[in-house]
């Protein structure tokens, strides 16, 4: 799996850290406090990355996702006082919810030890990275990312975010690599197609949130993990 590889890069949210299900919570929050029916997990998922895949090639695609709640419930106020207010709602998460999943920290470890160079591919914010590299206690005290982690890409680092394949083609290009010496860790649908764009391999890391596109997902990946687990079992075997 890792024979010739120099860089991995993994994804953030629903990869590395068990994020998207706040990202849920948050939503239903603000779509209630807009007036709106509360939404089931599957619906407020589908919702959202419908949205975001519509406006990938946008500026801000996030800022299209809150002008379309909205348009949707007919809100008093503007499409930037909601994407204000989301991330008001999102703050306390952030800094104190949010942690590794289960064991993703062990596997960044050890693949760091090997030798690998580690890199960050991820459409979240920037505001919201430095967070999770400077203030938020669970990821700075399990696996600090500026330590284990060469470079972290996010956002505003792509003019077009996935599963347009631009973020891979940069690392790429800065590193000096061909697609055969990464592999790229995501949870899903829209990151596996930005590896498959990319013609790097792809391996898929389980996340309950994408549940409704696992078969698709599964036909892209050529690897798939369950948990970190059985990934650290895969890497100690060609470590050791």
């Amino acid at each position: 799996m890792f024979e010739n590889k120099k860089i991995v890069i993994f994804d953030m949210d629903g990869t590395l850290i068990d994020s998207v299900g706040m990202w849920n919570q948050v939503d239903q929050r603000l779509i209630c406090a807009l007036g709106g029916n509360a939404l089931s997990t599957a619906e407020l998922q589908e919702q959202r990355d419908r949205i975001l895949r519509k406006f990938n090639k946008e500026v801000n695609p996030y800022w299209e996702y809150c002008n379309y709640l909205c348009e949707k419930y007919h809100a008093t106020f503007s499409a930037d006082k909601i994407f204000e207010l989301r991330y008001k709602v999102a703050a306390d998460f952030l800094v104190n919810t949010i942690d590794y999943k289960t064991g993703a920290d062990r596997v960044v470890k050890k693949l760091k030890d090997a030798g690998l160079t580690l890199i960050i591919a991820s459409t979240t914010r920037k505001a919201n990275m430095d967070i999770y590299r400077t203030q938020n206690k669970n990821i700075m005290q399990k696996a600090n990312l500026d330590h284990y982690f060469t470079k972290i890409f996010t956002k505003e680092d792509a003019k077009k975010i996935k599963p347009d394949p631009e973020i891979h083609f940069r690392i790429l290009r800065e590193f000096h690599v061909s697609p055969e010496e990464c592999i790229i860790f995501e949870d899903s649908l829209v990151g596996m197609e930005a590896a498959q764009n990319a013609d790097i391999d792809a391996a898929v890391i389980y996340d309950r949130y994408s549940d409704s596109e696992r078969e698709q997902i599964n036909r892209i990946a050529d690897y798939r993990f369950d948990n970190y687990d059985e990934l650290y079992k895969i890497v100690v075997k060609e470590f050791s």
